[in-house]
């Protein structure tokens, strides 16, 4: 098993705020899976399937799905809200204990950029049958609101998100930790909201791994006959709800923000109160939100 503690530990504490707000990928996107499978109701291993939000969307579509996840809270969330045909167990993206060749389908969705990619690829390799595509799912943040002052607020907390990680990994002191942040600081040197965990410094022994290399370790891996990528566009059902509460508590949702909050940083200091206050104000009574979806795709030989 090739997953650290910290990794492990990260979204412990808060599955119920994440399922509630967090978004499913496209209708669309699934049958589109199962055409390149070539399989019209496929068999699904959902990896790192968390609180079970991408194992229930699979539901939808497959014949039945599997979702794998090594954190007890979350796998503890997905079980609370079964769904027909889905079935949740313990285990990690390199050592899942599922049979060889048992999967149509392998999925990562919100995932794979927390996984070791040589041992992750590797089991994925073992599950899937001739012919079935391994996808790894991902949506772009910020949510796509409409608004360029929402939008902007998100990427100026996150970016003060990710240079106080980078201080508590190096054990800064508490002064060092809460001494302003400048926009030259070089912890943002590497910084995209697209891809957000290139050459990121984590607390606690996290380790995180670039989105925009997803598709290249698949091609470098050799074990796929077929590579791409796919863009997708889709509304999220608000349900009613106002976009500016969602917007809020999808960054409440971040185990970054959750991790800091714990380390003992208050919502002022992280930036929390300036982003909510300057979110709510663009926002007002908006309700019409969406996301970006970015499919990296592989299919093996048949």
């Amino acid at each position: 098993m090739n997953v650290s503690a910290g990794n492990l530990d990260r979204f412990t504490g808060f599955a119920d705020l994440y399922d509630a707000n967090r978004p499913s990928p496209p209708a669309r996107l699934g049958p589109m899976l199962a055409r390149y499978a070539g399989v019209e109701r496929p068999e699904v291993v959902d990896l790192g399937s968390g609180t079970g939000l991408s194992s229930r969307w699979a539901a939808g579509w497959a014949a039945s799905v599997v979702g794998v996840e090594p954190n007890p809270d979350m796998r503890a969330q997905a079980i609370a809200r079964p769904a027909p045909g889905v079935r949740h167990v313990a285990g990690t993206s390199d050592a899942t204990g599922l049979p060889d060749a048992s999967a149509d389908v392998v999925l990562a969705v919100q995932a794979m950029h927390w996984m070791e990619p040589e041992s992750t690829l590797r089991e994925v390799a073992r599950l899937l049958r001739p012919g079935g595509v391994f996808a790894v799912v991902d949506a772009d943040w910020p949510p796509v609101s409409g608004s360029a002052p929402a939008e902007l607020a998100w990427a100026l907390v996150h970016a003060r998100v990710r240079v106080l990680e980078a201080r508590l990994a190096r054990g800064a002191d508490d002064a060092e930790l809460r001494r302003p942040i400048g926009t030259d600081d070089p912890d943002l040197a590497d910084d995209d909201l697209v891809d957000p965990h290139r050459n990121r410094l984590i607390p606690g022994g996290v380790r995180s791994w670039s989105k925009s290399a997803h598709l290249e370790r698949l091609r470098e891996s050799g074990r796929f006959a077929f590579v791409r990528e796919v863009v997708l566009d889709d509304d999220v059902d608000l349900a009613g709800e106002l976009v500016a509460d969602r917007f809020v508590a999808l960054q409440r949702s971040q185990g970054s923000y959750q991790g800091l909050r714990r380390a003992g940083l208050t919502d002022d200091e992280i930036g929390l109160t300036e982003f909510e206050r300057d979110a709510r104000a663009a926002l007002g009574t908006a309700r019409a939100l969406s996301f970006c979806w970015r499919v990296r795709l592989g299919v093996v030989a048949r």
